[in-house]
Formats: C-alpha cells, structure tokens, sequence
C-alpha cells in the first residue's frame, strides 16, 4: 500500500473546515487592519506599524517568524532520525537574545531606520548597503522557497491537494493579508498562527501518550532506542549535530537571525519603546523553547509509535519529512478535524515566515532601492509597499531543515560579520567592510556548495537505527532515495575534512572570515571613526522628522550621538 492511498482518504469535511477556518481568520485580520489604518498615508508607518507596538504581540510574532513548517514537520523526523540532541537550540536561543538585546536592538532602535541596511550606508557607504541588501533578498528568497514548499508536500501527501495548488494558495493568502494590513496585520496573523501550531503539536502529542500509556514510556522507547544523545561532546567540527555544533553553530545561525536579519529587526523596532523592544525579546525566548520542546517530544512520539515498524524504511513514506502527516492520519484519522488542525499548524507556520519575509522584502526594497534613488511622495511609498509585497516571488526547493540553516549560515554568516565589524570596530572602514564581506561569502559559499556536491559520510552523520520487523505487512525494504541529494561523485581529498564540516558550523566560518579580513584590510588601507558616519549630510541628522513619526525614545540617541550641531567628536 502506498502512502498516498493510505492516506489521502482519510480527510473529511471537518478537516477542510478547520483548516479553512485559519485561512479565513488570518485573511479577516488583514482586512480589519486595512480598515482600521485606512487613513495611514506613509511607507514607515505601513511597514513599521507606526512605531507604536507593544512588548507581548511583538514577542508572539518574532516566535512564529522563524518557527515555520519547518519545525512542524522536520524537527520531530530530526529527532527520530538522528536523536533528541537538537534540544540544546534552546542554549543557543538563550545567548542569541542576550547578545541581540544588548548588541544589536540599541543600535537599530536609536537609529529609528526602516531598513536594517540603511546602517550600512550610514556607517560604511553606498555600495556596501547595497551589496547587504541584495544578498538579503537572495536569501529571503530562497529560504521562503523551501518553508512553502514543506507544507505544500505534508498537503500533498495528506490530501492529495496538488502541490502548486497549495504553494499558489500560501503565496495568495500571504499576500492578501500583507498588502492589505501591512506590518500590523502580520504581527497579529502571526500571533494566531503561533497558537495554532502549538495546538496542533499538542494534539499530536496528547493522543500519542494516551496510545503509548503515558509520557515515560515515550520517554523509556527513546532511551532504549538511543534517541536521548544529550551526552554528545565530541568537539570534532566535523561530527553533524553535537552539543558543541548545536550550541556554538547554532548561535551565530540565531544571532544572524535575530540580531540583523530585516524581518526579525523590523518587529521589535517597530515596538514603542527600547524597554517593551527588548521585552519582546526575551518574551519570545520563552515562546521559542515552547516551540522547541514540543517538536522534539512529538519527535519522541513518533518513534516511540514507530519504534518496530519504520514507515519510512518500509516505503510507506518517501521522505523522512512526511513521517509527521503519516503519524497524524495514523492516530489522529479517527478523529474528525485533528488531521485538519494539524495541517493547519503546518501550514501556520508557512504563513508567518512568508508573511514576514514578503514584509522585509518590501521594506528593504523601497528603503534601499528606491527611495535613494527615486524622489517619490509618501504616499506613493505606501503604495510602492503594497505593491511590491503582491509581487514577491513564491519559489520551489527542496532540502528542508539542513538547507534552510545552510542558507542562513551561508549568506547570514557574512552578513553578520559585516554588521558586528561596524558595530564593534570602530576603526573598521568601507573598503575593509566590502572586502570582508566578499571572503566571508566565498569561503562560506565554497564549503556549502562543496557539502552538497560530496555529502558528509554516515560516520559523521549518524543516523540511529531503524527496523521494519514489527511490521504486519511485506516491506519492500528498500528505503526510498532522497530526493535532495544533488551529486554523487568521487570525492576529492578536501571532502573528507572541509566539506564535511558540520553544516551548523557555515555561519561561524562566514563571520569569523567577514571580521578578520575586513580588519585587516582596514588596518592597511587607513582608519575611519564615527565621525565620518556623521559627515554624510542630510543622510544623518535623523531629528529632523523623527521625533513627530516615530515615537519619543528615538531622538535622545539622535541628539548625542549623530547631529554634528550638537555634539563634536574627536577624529
């Protein structure tokens, strides 16, 4: 039997209903905030909610941001593949809000900038904005590209929906409630759609421990089966996931994400005060552990039911992404709207990542490649805002969890780099900061591509046991091929140590590189202070109409630090 047929009959008409139910209200919200801000007429205040958001919906909406269908679905066949020692993201959560809050959030507030490359030209120049700004879009592009792709499959697979069909109803969804409510309208969709997600893995959840008897019997199933790897330190860099990759590559993925990526900066920039900015920080630290511990117990969950019989070893599924949907009609078929609720978790957490990269990318366009060059009317922004979030391309890839990361270490890594140079470094200058950048995002491109084109071998990945022979049916015991593998060749001597490299550890290399040559070169080439950042006229004396637009905690940074009539900084 195949897993489509078993499968794709099992929905029913309470199923569509509930998941037609998130749609509608996520759509609802963007039209309450359409009509509610009807008569906001400029691109910040579309784009940055008017700077008047409070801490807690804030808080929700950074969660949901990066909590995609990625976690619904890949996280648990993670845990069930490789072991429950992906727990230890929650460390790296930890240090990414404090060095965010204390780093990254003082400098962006006070700056009271719409686009997080605007900084670039502020402190740098021009054509180091505008080199940030396009690997961010890349980079947004791609990753929204996979986070839609992965619930169009747990669709396709639960219900046979055609797959572009879902991906084209993400897209239109999305930019529906976007263009409609703007920032707004996704800071509260995104709050809905968290809830959503944690009520779907609780029922996952709920139902397998009444099955299994209980949460230690799960918990037992996992220790025997070897699922509980916590005791992993091995500090080889090339070991796939370890405390030390998980922990120390997982904070600069996080920081990287949290601390300069335009759709994260954009939510808590757009808080009222620095106070309530750096509580929803740390609000949505608690919001992220929540998220996590219930992927990797409803990854317990799923081999403590299939600990005798592997679905995916026995051909019932075709890729360890679809365990999840498999487990939902499994247990939950009998139960009219869960298998909807489900999917819509999944599908929640779509949303809220597309919705919030369709948001950055709007925002960055109009800020960084528009408005410097095109003299155009507020109100004529706002309507560019729009417009540009309706035209956001939708993409199609595969990889889910490992690509998604790979993609944020590989351009983030650089990036990050680049920022903390300016930040940090106070005698870094422009030609160190684009030279920076550019290593940084060869090296990193040069061991993410070479890690696809001659994969890691399983002694470094370690995939744990799985066995057929519980099953009640023949297997063709042949597990399917991976559909992401892109290359497979004979590998060349630097495959056995460089490209092997654990792919968490892409982001560190990145900004360890973007830092260490742009230091260099700027030693070489002559120092820069502050002070020039202050020498860009007109780009920089940010009191001028700040204070009317964008709340009252802006302009005392402003006044000190960045208006040269006020202040006289030694060069």
């Amino acid at each position: 039997m195949s897993g489509d047929s078993l499968m794709s009959g099992s929905f029913v008409v309470a199923d569509y209903v509930v998941f037609a139910l998130m749609l509608v209200v996520s759509a609802a919200v963007g039209v309450y905030y359409a009509w509610a801000d009807r008569g906001q007429r400029s691109s910040g205040d579309f784009l940055m909610g008017g700077r008047r958001l409070t801490a807690l919906p804030v808080s929700l909406s950074l969660t949901a941001s990066f909590m995609s269908a990625i976690t619904v679905l890949s996280n648990p066949a993670e845990v069930y593949r490789y072991g429950a020692n992906i727990g230890f993201y929650g460390l790296s959560y930890v240090m990414t809000m404090v060095v965010t809050s204390e780093v990254f959030l003082p400098v962006f507030y006070r700056l009271a900038i719409t686009s997080t490359y605007e900084y670039l030209e502020l402190r740098f120049n021009r054509a180091t904005r505008l080199l940030g700004t396009v690997l961010f879009i890349v980079q947004t592009i791609l990753y929204t590209g996979i986070v839609i792709y992965a619930p169009a499959l747990a669709l396709n697979q639960v219900t046979g929906m055609d797959l572009w069909g879902a991906v084209i109803s993400t897209g239109v969804v999305c930019t529906f409630y976007c263009t409609m409510g703007g920032l707004k309208a996704v800071v509260w969709t995104d709050v809905f759609q968290l809830g959503v997600m944690l009520a779907g893995f609780l029922s996952v959840i709920i139902r397998s421990v009444v099955l299994q008897g209980g949460v230690f019997p799960i918990i037992s199933d996992s220790q025997q089966g070897g699922r509980l790897n916590f005791l992993d330190f091995d500090t080889n860099p090339l070991r796939r996931h370890t405390f030390w990759t998980i922990t120390v590559g997982g904070t600069f993925v996080w920081i990287s994400i949290y601390g300069i990526n335009q759709a994260q900066v954009q939510r808590y920039i757009s808080c009222k005060s620095l106070t309530h900015a750096r509580l929803s920080l740390y609000i949505n630290l608690l919001g992220l552990l929540s998220i996590l511990l219930c992927s990797v117990f409803a990854g317990m969950c799923l081999y403590s039911v299939y600990k005798n019989c592997d679905p995916w070893t026995a051909g019932l599924v075709s890729a360890p992404d679809q365990l999840m949907p498999y487990l939902v009609m499994d247990i939950l078929g009998d139960y009219p709207g869960l298998p909807g609720l489900f999917v819509a978790a999944a599908y929640s957490g779509s949303l809220s990542t597309v919705s919030s990269s369709i948001n950055a990318l709007a925002a960055v366009t109009v800020e960084d490649l528009i408005k410097p060059y095109i003299n155009m009317s507020e109100k004529h922004l706002s309507w560019t805002s729009k417009g540009l979030i309706g035209m956001n391309p939708a993409t199609d890839m595969c990889f889910f969890i490992q690509a998604a990361i790979s993609i944020f270490g590989v351009i983030g890594g650089p990036l990050l780099g680049l920022f903390t140079l300016g930040i940090l470094c106070p005698f870094a200058n422009s030609k160190g900061a684009l030279s920076g950048l550019l290593s940084g995002l060869v090296v990193s491109l040069w061991v993410g591509i070479g890690a696809q084109i001659y994969p890691p071998p399983p002694k470094m990945t370690r995939p744990l046991s799985l066995t057929t022979e519980g099953c009640n049916f023949t297997t063709t015991d042949t597990r399917f091929p991976s559909s992401c593998t892109i290359f497979s060749t004979s590998s060349p001597l630097l495959a056995d140590n460089w490209y092997s490299l654990s792919y968490l550890y892409f982001s560190p290399i990145g900004t360890i590189v973007a830092i260490s040559v742009g230091l260099l070169v700027s030693l070489f080439t002559g120092t820069v202070t502050y002070s020039t950042v202050m020498r860009r006229s007109g780009k920089l004396d940010l009191t001028r109409d700040r204070e009317k637009k964008f709340g009252s905690a802006n302009p005392a940074f402003c006044d000190v630090e960045l208006d040269l009539t006020k202040s006289s900084i030694p060069t």
